[in-house]
């Protein structure tokens, strides 16, 4: 969908759902310029959204619902539009249930959601003196803000996907190890991987357990009992691993300081399991 220069909502009090829809515009086109009217002038020649009973309005009667039941405002309106565009079609779904149709369900039944609170706050007070137009400016470079700090978050973890797969797919003994860290879960925990290592933010290197499931703290293979909260000067010769140097009481991190003394941690927790 291409988004034209000129772009037109409504006038006066504005909310979370045209605020997001404008910052979504200027996402994907950043020199849309966006104009407020109380009625849409007939010789306007462009996007019109939360006014006019157009395709991204959603007063006019039959205004259209998703499957699951809730109604659909203009941002959401937009964003099935536009959001497969900016992270794929699996990704927006989810985006959608996640983050646009709580707000579409507060602007179609007032229900409350927090952030349109927060937004509906940008408006002017009743007894004071600034311009509507420029308050709804500042509202929309705040959601135009946040809005981008989550997709570009939601695109962080498609890289770290393909990261994450290609280390999988060189896997040994079950062990995966990463160049660096990167968010792994969605890939090893359906996996046969029983531990991640990566280089430590602290320095040195850390190995983590797989959790069994999603949602669930208890790992596939812990580290062993005599381990947990050991002091560091008492690690090594407790475990045999010369660079151990913390172990969780929850059994399901270590931090050593070589990348085979991780290896090599991960291994004896296998081989303790074993016994």
């Amino acid at each position: 969908m291409q988004i034209p220069k000129h772009a037109l909502t409504h006038a006066g009090t504005f909310h979370a759902d045209d605020v997001f829809s404008a910052a979504l515009l200027k996402i994907v086109r950043p020199d849309v310029e966006i104009s407020r009217a109380y009625t849409v002038p007939p010789d306007f020649d462009g996007l019109v959204f939360d006014v006019g009973f157009g395709a991204f309005d959603h007063h006019q009667k039959k205004a259209p619902v998703r499957p699951n039941g809730v109604p659909y405002a203009a941002f959401g309106l937009l964003w099935r539009a536009l959001g497969a565009g900016l992270i794929g079609e699996k990704e927006a779904q989810r985006f959608d249930e996640s983050f646009v149709q709580p707000i579409d369900l507060d602007d179609n039944t007032g229900c409350g959601n927090q952030l349109s609170v927060v937004i509906a706050a940008y408006n002017p007070w009743w007894d004071g003196g600034e311009s509507p137009d420029e308050c709804f400016a500042r509202a929309v470079a705040l959601a135009k803000d946040m809005l981008e700090r989550k997709l570009e978050t939601i695109r962080s973890v498609q890289r770290a996907a393909r990261e994450v797969t290609t280390a999988l797919e060189g896997m040994q003994r079950r062990i995966v190890r990463l160049k660096r860290f990167a968010p792994w879960k969605q890939q090893l925990i359906p996996s046969k991987a029983r531990f991640v290592v990566y280089p430590s933010p602290r320095g040195g290197w850390a190995a983590q357990t797989v959790p069994a499931a999603f949602g669930s703290p208890a790992p596939k293979t812990p580290f062993p009992e005599e381990w947990a909260g050991a002091d560091a000067a008492d690690l090594p010769a407790i475990s045999g691993i010369e660079t151990l140097r913390f172990c969780h009481t929850g059994r399901f991190i270590i931090s050593t300081g070589t990348e085979e003394d991780a290896v090599a941690a991960c291994e004896a927790a296998m081989d303790a399991a074993r016994r």
